[in-house]
């Protein structure tokens, strides 16, 4: 098998050889045409076989495919001299980096293997209580986010975070998810530190989370942040480390219209305070997208 594929490619590379046709003998439309069926790092990867692979892999037509359905939805979000007069493979490599806008509060990519959608919501594209009081909040930069900085809370009695995003869905399903981290973490001379001085009142109530879509879509969940029995998914104490709260699905049947979604997060029981809280991000991403991370993550 190996030593058959070795002579097409040969074949391809120096013209027909003399066991017959090799692959550079097959049309560019064929090639083109087998590509619609393979995901885009394969495209990539056989683009350097030869010069019918490589013009097909660089075909419109092609990566039309890969792309989202409302990819021209999300071009709109940045500036026209980011994408015009791009081909579609390099929209397609544009938007499978983490592309930033509105301020850059926010963010958008498109799976590489998939083309699927998705977003991240900064902290700082929400409204925080208390957030510009030093006495509570902190604005904290680290590498450990995608926005490069999060917001630490050093103690506070009322706690409520509020964000509202109109996006440009297409058809899937989204999980809504809050990304955070008890204890105040730091870079030492060696290895990651993480200071619970202020971590504290999370074991005595849970935090209820959010969301209500535009089609009247909802979902609400509780937790408690900070215990001392091991995660279920971490499999460790919750202390120290970024863990990801998903808080439901919602269904997008329509790419025509823009999806908002409100999101909360709050513990407002103001018989005590609590404190020792990093809030990076909400991010909205197709669901079995989550799922196969977190498979990649725990192997």
């Amino acid at each position: 098998m190996g030593a058959s594929l070795s002579n097409l490619t040969e074949g391809g590379i120096n013209g027909a050889s003399k066991n017959g046709p090799g692959l550079g003998d097959i049309p560019e439309a064929c090639v083109a045409c087998v590509f619609l069926y393979l995901t885009p790092p394969e495209i990539c990867n056989l683009a350097r076989l030869n010069r019918a692979f490589r013009g097909a892999a660089s075909s419109d037509g092609v990566w039309e495919t890969k792309l989202p359905p409302n990819y021209q939805d999300l071009l709109q979000l940045l500036p026209p001299e980011r994408y015009q007069d791009l081909t579609k493979k390099d929209i397609f490599a544009l938007l499978a980096r983490s592309v930033s806008f509105d301020d850059d509060s926010k963010q958008v990519w498109v799976d590489k293997m998939t083309g699927r959608v998705c977003f991240s919501i900064s902290a700082k594209a929400m409204e925080i209580t208390g957030i510009e009081d030093r006495r509570y909040w902190t604005w904290m930069p680290t590498e450990e986010s995608r926005f490069q900085v999060v917001a630490y809370l050093q103690q506070i009695w009322w706690f409520e975070v509020d964000g509202a995003v109109m996006l440009p869905l297409p058809p899937d399903i989204y999980t809504v998810s809050f990304r955070l981290h008890l204890g105040k973490f730091s870079k030492g001379m060696r290895r990651r530190v993480t200071n619970f001085e202020h971590t504290h009142g999370w074991d005595i109530k849970p935090v209820r989370f959010e969301f209500t879509t535009s089609d009247n879509q909802h979902s609400s969940t509780e937790c408690c942040l900070d215990d001392t029995e091991p995660d279920d998914v971490k499999e460790s104490l919750k202390r120290g480390c970024w863990i990801e709260y998903n808080v439901g699905e919602f269904i997008v049947t329509d790419s025509e219209t823009t999806t908002e979604v409100k999101f909360s997060m709050k513990q407002i029981d103001c018989t005590h305070s609590k404190g020792g809280l990093c809030v990076d991000s909400v991010s909205i991403i197709p669901s079995d997208l989550r799922k196969r991370r977190r498979r990649l993550v725990s192997n």
